[in-house]
């Protein structure tokens, strides 16, 4: 389970532990280490944006080494056409051989950057979604320490008076 996961679910261990104000929907909740989480969170957050960049980087390479194989096999392809031009027949196939290996390198390279691609998109995609679920628990989190702050510094309401009929 990832670090932000294990820090949401210490948020809600937090909530789900703290004092219920008597009558009310508000709880008390420790501020010291409701921060203490927040904390941690606001540095775990940026190392799985650190992770992301990383694969995005990983992403990359591969495009590269994908790219740098379609050219040397290119390079090979033309320099077997090169040695074989003594005979029409043979450089015809030679020429045919050239294209399929560079139709199938770029076929290849284009398989590997859109692998390449889905997975970068997965991974973004998941962490967005993290992300997104981080920011909404905060939300509400902050709502329901603000929220309790305001009850317990709010003064007390006078009990309404009781009328006779």
């Amino acid at each position: 389970m990832s670090t932000i996961y294990h820090l949401i679910d210490r948020l809600e261990r937090l909530l789900n532990e703290s004092w219920r104000m008597p009558l009310s929907p508000y709880v008390v909740i420790s501020e010291d280490e409701f921060l203490d989480v927040i904390d941690q969170m606001r540095t775990t957050i940026p190392e799985e944006i650190k992770l992301g960049e990383k694969i995005q980087q990983e992403r990359e390479r591969v495009i590269a080494q994908a790219e740098e194989e379609g050219q040397r096999i290119i390079q090979l392809a033309q320099e077997d056409a090169d040695r074989v031009m003594e005979d029409h027949e043979i450089i015809r196939a030679a020429q045919m051989r050239a294209d399929t290996i560079l139709e199938r390198a770029q076929r290849e390279a284009e398989a590997l950057r859109a692998d390449a691609d889905e997975y970068a998109r997965g991974v973004l995609v998941s962490l967005d979604d993290q992300l997104a679920s981080v920011d909404e628990q905060i939300a509400i989190l902050i709502t329901t320490v603000r929220n309790g702050l305001r009850t317990l510094t709010a003064p007390e309401a006078p009990e309404p008076e009781e009328f006779d009929d």
